[in-house]
């Protein structure tokens, strides 16, 4: 298996790309993407939490629906939740009506009178759990390690849940009004645009789960995810799920001869069985959607690369000092994909040198996602800020004080207290100033001679430096 998969990587990343015809690069880059969805799903991360959510989704359905239920009757849409969890269970076969019956039944016996005091509280955790296994599936998905707080998780997903049926139901009234023979009659009788409406009202379903999923993707990971990238990943599995759903059906009308085996059971196996597919195909569209966004990630995948002390002090210095002198101008503040971009990095090296910054409190992040001093920069030293990415990977169960050789402890002392040295009082706002005042001048030289354009722009580092260490660009790049 790994040979296989190094041999695909060779063939879809060469050392040296040959000079080829647009249309053969286009057909590479498709065939990476292919290439890393599937390698995801061989791998099997994706497959588990499809599993883990299903569980989840078996507990949680019946409250969530009896919240939904009532909040429906409230506004008398409630009618629209039957039709609704029927379609989403249509691909189940001839059994979907009976398993969408005995829901509602249950949906019924918890609402009422039910959802009051208490027990309305424990529907809400509940649907507020399931809410959390999700958002930690796609924050898997997206990299992130931080979940949202708890006051932010039950503010924002308890909006969702009182609007969400409210927009659902008149979504689905308004295509159930488009697929009456009324309004298709009234379509035909337009000539050829109204035939072309009448074909296109057909998908109008289609539509609505792509949208759906379209938003998920941009509203439940805890990061900055992009309209465009979202909407590609909604696409992609809102196709593959409608597609999915007719292969499952045929699937099921196969199986009907276990049913004497299964008896009762064998429809709640089924239920479980879509719905797995169901939440796997969400994760790759949401895997695609990451992918689009960062396609540096299409080779890596989960995996980490192995970066050098030296090349993790120097992203470290470069981020302190860009995030330092531009936190400060309206709306200006650095993001970590566009830091990376400023710094002509991979945003997956980048992302854990500014975690040990954070867990460090050099860096904080506000709720836009921008990065800003966590304090003054004329309180953070140059050797703080090495130190928060030397021992970020240090075990705390250890004592950092071992039976060490004394020639080894006695070069090490040599080596910290010759930094220290170096370095001396340097603090944040001092590199700051430095690089300020380097700027201003190379700007009068390149105002000059008319050569400096094509001249190589002054780095930000404040250390030299040296190959394979990231380059800072042009201040002309975009932030954002």
């Amino acid at each position: 298996m790994e040979f296989l998969t190094n041999y695909l990587e060779r063939l879809l990343w060469p050392p040296e790309r040959p000079q080829h015809h647009e249309r053969a690069s286009r057909r590479r880059t498709v065939a990476r993407y292919a290439y890393a969805l599937l390698r995801d799903l061989m791998l099997g991360d994706l497959s588990l939490r499809a599993m883990s959510l299903v569980y989840t989704t078996m507990l949680a359905i019946v409250p969530l629906l009896a919240f939904s239920f009532s909040l429906l009757q409230g506004l008398g849409f409630h009618r629209e939740l039957e039709p609704l969890l029927n379609n989403f269970l249509a691909p189940l076969g001839p059994r979907s009506g009976e398993l969408t019956q005995r829901i509602i039944e249950f949906v019924d016996n918890v609402s009422g009178s039910a959802l009051l005091g208490l027990s309305i509280l424990l529907l809400i955790l509940s649907a507020l759990s399931m809410a959390q296994k999700v958002e930690g599936s796609f924050n898997f998905v997206w990299r992130v390690d931080r979940p949202r707080s708890f006051a932010r998780r039950f503010s924002e997903y308890l909006s969702v849940m009182l609007i969400a049926p409210l927009l659902m139901s008149v979504a689905m009234g308004f295509t159930a009004s488009l697929a009456s023979e009324t309004v298709r009659t009234r379509l035909e009788q337009m000539g050829a645009i109204g035939g072309w409406l009448a074909r296109l009202s057909g998908l109008a379903p289609y539509a609505l789960v792509i949208a759906a999923f379209s938003f998920l993707y941009v509203f439940v990971p805890n990061t900055r995810v992009k309209l465009k990238p979202a909407a590609c990943g909604g696409l992609f599995a809102g196709v593959l799920w409608a597609g999915s759903g007719s292969v499952f059906t045929s699937f099921v009308v196969s199986l009907s001869r276990y049913e004497a085996i299964y008896s009762g059971f064998a429809i709640v196996l089924v239920a479980m069985l879509w719905l797995y597919l169901s939440w796997l195909i969400l994760l790759l569209g949401a895997q695609l959607a990451f992918y689009l966004q960062n396609p540096d990630y299409l080779r890596l995948g989960q995996r980490t690369e192995v970066m050098s002390n030296g090349l993790r002090e120097r992203l470290a210095l470069s981020a302190m000092l860009l995030i330092a002198r531009d936190f400060d101008k309206p709306g200006h503040g650095w993001r970590v994909e566009s830091l990376a971009a400023r710094i002509r990095i991979p945003r997956h090296l980048l992302e854990p040198v500014i975690g040990s910054l954070m867990s460090a409190d050099l860096v904080t992040q506000t709720s836009e996602q921008r990065l800003m001093p966590a304090r003054d920069p004329h309180g953070i030293n140059a050797c703080d800020i090495l130190d928060a990415v030397r021992n970020a990977d240090r075990d705390p169960h250890h004592a950092p004080g071992g039976d060490w050789n004394a020639t080894v402890q006695n070069i090490h002392l040599r080596v910290e207290s010759a930094i220290r040295e170096a370095l001396g009082t340097c603090s944040l706002a001092d590199m700051v100033d430095q690089d300020t005042r380097a700027e201003a001048a190379v700007a009068p030289a390149a105002a000059v001679s008319p050569a400096a354009a094509d001249a190589p722009a002054a780095t930000d580092a404040p250390v030299a430096a040296d190959a394979g260490a990231p380059q800072t660009g042009s201040r002309t790049v975009s932030r954002r």
